[in-house]
């Protein structure tokens, strides 16, 4: 199973359609379509892809945590925001592993991981997102309202970036506390509408099991709810504001430079975001719209079951990739990062060659200073 929500349809304390005489199951319902070849993928091609976006994430948001680190103080309001996105998007990197055995295999590690990882991927999903709007409402302040706009960056980006992101994505966590738990597919104590239903042999599954009388329901609202928090709103706000900071760079018959490179950035900023996550948000509200038979009187094909599980296997390892670009496309593009990046490396494979050298006292390394508020706005 990868970390998706998509497959999370579990009934639960159902006995009345189990055998007494053996441990089968008798389904009063009739499966529509069957998973294997789905299944046969994702065993290949979800470890594959997320052992790639693990190495590459943990380098990339690993080398802004380091860079962050060394230079003792954030002093800019860009900086605090590169630190929150790079700590988000590294702690969700690393849950990758898990998934991609679960995939592979079956899930290993207990009860208590499969609680702790569903917690943790959970809350640095949305809140990587949600960081990516705030980034977005902080530049639009920075470039549209400069002149009296720094008090409400401030606040932002020291106060309200923990009401605003963290808070409501541990909230939202809440049902990985309740639902997620481990079980066994060969247990005669509950029944399951996916995949793993078409073999007799037992795997072990960590996802949210919800109570058989309100399962659909329970799916269909954490669908929703994902489409909604985790795609549409911080959609909207990062295509506003970045769409209104075109249209303020975009005045006048002259356009600078430096301009010229804020209005590209800008734009690669926004179909970097929507080219990830829209295909997968598409994907899980098309699947979402079958599981509701809606249109009403419309039935889907086998076929298109499979076409659409497979579509959200690959737009969700798509999107998952977004955690690899961030560090490029909000801290790499910038010239004061990479300065103070080739100072850190330098400066540590300096003092280690003097240690061996040198027995005097020396004073601290100065710190690299960053680029002022307007100039890391727009370049980074």
């Amino acid at each position: 199973m990868e970390p998706g929500i998509w497959n999370d349809i579990i009934f639960e304390n159902s006995t009345d359609n189990i055998s007494e005489d053996s441990g089968d199951f008798e389904l009063d319902f009739q499966e529509p379509c069957g998973r294997a070849l789905s299944k046969n993928f994702n065993k290949i091609f979800i470890p594959t892809v997320y052992g790639i976006i693990f190495i590459l994430g943990v380098i990339g948001n690993g080398l802004v945590v380091i860079v962050m680190g060394y230079q003792k103080k954030v002093k800019t309001m860009t900086d605090k925001y590169r630190l929150h996105l790079s700590v988000a998007d590294l702690l969700l990197v690393l849950t990758l592993p898990f998934w991609a055995v679960d995939a592979a295999s079956s899930w290993y590690f207990g009860g208590f991981l499969c609680v702790s990882v569903h917690v943790i991927y959970t809350v640095n999903l949305y809140s990587s997102v949600l960081i990516l709007a705030f980034i977005s409402l902080d530049r639009y302040l920075a470039v549209v309202r400069a002149t009296n706009s720094q008090a409400t960056r401030k606040l932002l980006a020291s106060k309200l970036i923990y009401v605003g992101v963290w808070l409501p994505a541990a909230v939202l966590t809440i049902p990985d506390l309740v639902f997620a738990r481990v079980q066994n597919t060969g247990s005669s104590s509950f029944l399951i509408f996916d995949e793993s239903m078409e073999t007799a042999d037992s795997r072990i599954l960590c996802q949210r099991i919800y109570p058989q009388d309100t399962s659909f329901t329970w799916s269909v609202v954490f669908r929703f709810q994902h489409i909604l928090v985790g795609f549409i709103l911080p959609g909207l706000v990062i295509l506003i504001c970045y769409c209104i900071i075109i249209n303020k760079l975009s005045r006048g018959t002259k356009i600078q430079a430096l301009k010229k490179k804020a209005l590209k950035t800008t734009v690669i900023l926004i179909v970097c975001f929507f080219s990830c996550w829209l295909p997968y948000c598409l994907g899980l509200f098309v699947d979402t719209l079958m599981m509701l038979e809606f249109p009403p009187g419309f039935t889907p094909s086998c076929d298109l079951q499979q076409a659409v599980e497979k579509w959200i296997s690959i737009t969700e390892a798509l999107a998952y990739f977004h955690c690899c670009l961030n560090p490029i496309l909000y801290a790499f593009l910038g010239v004061m990062f990479k300065k103070s990046a080739r100072s850190a490396l330098t400066a540590s494979s300096r003092s280690s060659q003097k240690v061996t050298l040198m027995t005097k006292k020396r004073g601290p390394i100065s710190s690299v200073s960053t680029e002022s508020e307007s100039s890391s706005v727009l370049s980074s």
